[in-house]
């Protein structure tokens, strides 16, 4: 079983205007669909074959209510949850023109930033790793909790680890430098698209980036670039890269976080989902995890929304 472990949301799609451009209505219509980089990773698990739990602050409101429906719906593990009297971050999504979403987000004081040490779980070995990410790595309390998991949990169970760079929540670079920083010594795998390498360290090459966090705990740092495929740097076999698929693109939501769960999926499905199994494998075995990663997020970007592939789907 796999932890997910952050955010909770709902994001709300802005609807085009029916009426067009130059209507005078007052209304803007809008989709409400449930997300949050982690929640859609759990979500991409489970429907890709891995059990999965997640661990998050929940709301008892009704869209927290709603939230934990759509993970009993989708066979995610639900024991992990804390239940607050605090409301659901909502997330404002406006999908441009070439299918990428911007996100504004209202979340001070939601029940997702909540959690405390005192709420982390006790994990046996059932629990084969650890996937954090996203602005919960910024935004107080719930930061630090999750920092308290991964710096106990490192050395036991495989610790994967997407910064999802979001700075609407926390608008500082310098703290999404600082916090990506003290994660990325804990994580045995780092996935990053190349946008958020370039917020981050717009100055630094990723190679340079790349080989920095591999001299900690880090065995592989995958980078998604979009259209041009992904590319992976390692410690003793160099970097290289794969090519995307070529789909008709609907919109990128949720892509990033298809890709992150094909990798725990393409490592669970073959037992290599421990930290001492990452230095043996073969550039082979690394270059099918990177096209099988490809594959999934592909198919995600065919469909409106964060709507993430079962594994049937996935060729």
């Amino acid at each position: 079983m796999y932890l997910v472990c952050g955010e909770a949301l709902f994001d709300f799609f802005s609807q085009s205007d029916d009426n067009g451009a130059n209507s005078k209505s007052n209304k803007i219509g809008y989709q409400a669909v449930a997300g949050g980089s982690p929640f859609n990773v759990a979500i991409g698990l489970r429907r890709l074959g891995v059990d999965a739990g997640f661990f998050a602050g929940i709301s008892n409101d009704y869209l927290g209510k709603r939230l934990e429906t759509v993970l009993d719906e989708e066979g995610v593990r639900d024991d992990f949850l804390i239940h607050f009297d605090a409301p659901t971050t909502l997330s404002m999504v406006a999908v441009g023109a070439d299918g990428s979403p911007k996100y504004s987000f209202r979340g001070e004081g939601c029940a997702d930033r909540l959690l405390l040490s005192k709420h982390l779980p006790t994990l046996d070995a059932k629990v084969r790793g650890l996937h954090v990410g996203s602005f919960s790595l910024v935004v107080q309390p719930v930061a630090d909790t999750l920092m308290a998991l991964v710096q106990r949990e490192s050395g036991q169970r495989l610790i994967t680890f997407d910064p999802n760079v979001r700075l609407n929540p926390a608008p500082s670079i310098d703290l999404w430098r600082k916090q990506v920083a003290k994660f990325a010594e804990h994580a045995h795998i780092i996935k990053v698209s190349d946008e958020d390498l370039h917020l981050l360290y717009s100055d630094t090459d990723p190679e340079t980036v790349a080989q920095g966090w591999l001299q900690n705990n880090c065995q592989l740092v995958i980078m998604t670039r979009g259209r041009q495929g992904a590319t992976v740097f390692t410690r003793e076999l160099g970097h290289w890269s794969v090519p995307a698929r070529e789909v008709k693109t609907a919109d990128t939501v949720g892509a990033g976080d298809t890709f992150q769960a094909a990798l725990i999926t393409f490592l669970t499905e073959r037992q290599l989902d421990t930290p001492d199994s990452l230095p043996t494998l073969s550039r082979e075995t690394l270059t099918e995890m990177l096209n099988f990663a490809v594959a999934a997020a592909a198919v995600t970007c065919t469909r409106v929304g964060p709507d993430l592939p079962y594994r049937d789907q996935v060729v």
